[in-house]
């Protein structure tokens, strides 16, 4: 349900002390909340709530607080953390009395995020009219970019790795039994065994029984492709719908890690072989991960101020 709009008065409490009474009324993030139109953001959210169901968080609450966070270049708990003890952080988020508790749930701001999507653009769109308005932007300003380029990884898997292997196992099995394809032997079992046992020697350095699980893999994989042949034999339409999947199995089983030229990287994308094209740049993964191609992408900024031009990735701390 739409969160209920937030109410400003100038009523006070005996047993608690109001922000505005405690604080500079000149700091610069008093004057940041008097010259963000909340009323606007609060317009523009509403429609992703529905009419029905408990009303949610306060938005005025939420939105101070991933700007704070981009602000402070804080995680989501430091600034729930902060929250507590800054009275600039609480009338920020459209608080009157000073609050000695945090009043929600840290992951309330990852359910924000998920909400809002593409709508964080509207942060990015009310600190630019505000800095406008505030001179702290010109319009020259923006009549020149300076554009960087930085690597993104994409959705591949690295070639001739065990999950590549396996999963071409799985597609073959999964067709196989689709299209009534009877085989000796799965080897599902086997196969995911050896995936993870690969994954850990990998891990731990034990170089020999890594390229171990590998061959395994390959061998087994050589299996499935052969037994499906036999029983495909002078079937036309099987031989048509298995033609392009054990293209792909085979390429799988055959290409090596550092080999050049023609390189498959996923089995069940229907997309070409390709080679590592211009805009890519390789990129080096997490200690599960082994080093994948990645997308370049470029970013944004301002000539003068050098302001990004690009709102800041919600989950990545700046």
């Amino acid at each position: 349900m739409r969160p209920k709009k937030h109410e400003t008065t100038d009523a006070s409490d005996l047993f608690r002390a109001r922000l505005d009474q405690i604080i500079n009324m000149k700091h610069e993030l008093v004057q940041l909340a008097c010259k963000l139109d909340w009323e606007w953001l609060d317009g523009e959210i509403a429609p992703l709530y529905s009419d029905k169901g408990r009303p949610g968080i306060k938005t005025r609450f939420v939105i101070g607080l991933l700007l704070l966070k981009h602000i402070f270049a804080l995680s989501d708990e430091e600034v729930c953390e902060r929250w507590v003890y800054d009275p600039y952080f609480q009338y920020f988020t459209g608080e009157e009395f000073f609050q000695h508790a945090f009043p929600h749930e840290r992951s309330d701001l990852s359910h924000w995020r998920k909400r809002l999507g593409d709508k964080l653009e509207l942060l990015l769109a009310e600190s630019l009219r505000v800095a406008h308005e505030a001179g702290a932007l010109r319009t020259n300003d923006l009549k020149r970019v300076t554009v960087d380029t930085t690597v993104q990884p994409k959705a591949i898997t690295f070639p001739t790795d065990a999950k590549l292997l396996h999963a071409a196992i799985k597609g073959l099995n999964r067709l196989a039994r689709r299209h009534r394809v009877q085989l000796r032997q799965s080897y599902l079992r086997i196969a995911k065994r050896a995936a993870m046992m690969a994954g850990r020697y990998a891990h731990a350095k034990q170089f020999n029984r890594h390229r171990r699980q590998l061959r395994l893999l390959r061998t087994r994989l050589g299996r499935i492709i052969r037994d499906i042949r036999r029983n495909i034999g002078g079937k036309a339409d099987l031989e048509a719908v298995f033609e392009w999947p054990l293209t792909r199995a085979n390429q799988i089983r055959s290409q090596q890690q550092r080999q050049r030229g023609w390189k498959l990287y996923s089995f069940r994308s229907r997309g070409r072989v390709h080679r590592q094209r211009q805009g890519q740049r390789p990129l080096r993964g997490r200690h599960h991960q082994r080093p994948r191609p990645g997308r370049s992408v470029r970013a944004a900024r301002q000539g003068a101020a050098g302001k990004p031009l690009r709102w800041p990735h919600p989950r990545r701390r700046h």
